[in-house]
């Protein structure tokens, strides 16, 4: 006997015309499907000095070639944009909204924060594989998780 409820079949969300990636998604660009970034994609002037600290961080040499191209790669693609005076000034949002949670917006995290700013600054969502680290800014910024491929 058939059954009479029916699932609904799931409609893609859409997609969002731009969208800021951070580093983790940059550094695994290669393996994201396309269909899960924005139609028009950049990236922070903070994501390129980070990528450009990639190839002094490791001392091994395979490892510093492939972290060289990368960032070769990421300055010949994309046009990133500054981390300005508005970007800065949203960063003292996002300052206070992760301290409120009780979490520490110093150190290695600050990075991602000065990312994040630089979204809210520009209006774009921001697209990263870690999206945990951006949980204590949803009523600041869309927040977009990417997976990789296996």
């Amino acid at each position: 006997m058939p059954c009479s409820t029916k699932t609904p079949p799931r409609v893609p969300e859409a997609r969002h015309e731009r969208g800021l990636i951070d580093t983790s998604v940059v550094i695994d660009l290669d393996r994201v499907d396309p269909t899960q970034l924005p139609t028009e994609v950049t990236i922070a002037a903070v994501s390129l000095a980070e990528l450009a600290a990639g190839p002094h961080a490791t001392s091994d040499r395979a490892e510093r070639a492939i972290r060289q191209d990368r960032l070769q790669r990421a300055e010949s693609t994309f046009d990133p944009i500054p981390f300005d005076a508005s970007a800065a000034r949203a960063f003292g949002r996002i300052y206070a909204a992760v301290a409120a949670a009780g979490r520490k917006a110093r150190a290695k995290r600050a990075i991602d924060l000065l990312i994040a700013a630089t979204a809210v600054a520009a209006d774009l969502p921001l697209y990263t594989r870690n999206p945990n680290d951006f949980k204590e800014l949803s009523g600041l910024l869309d927040v977009v998780a990417v997976e990789v491929a296996a």
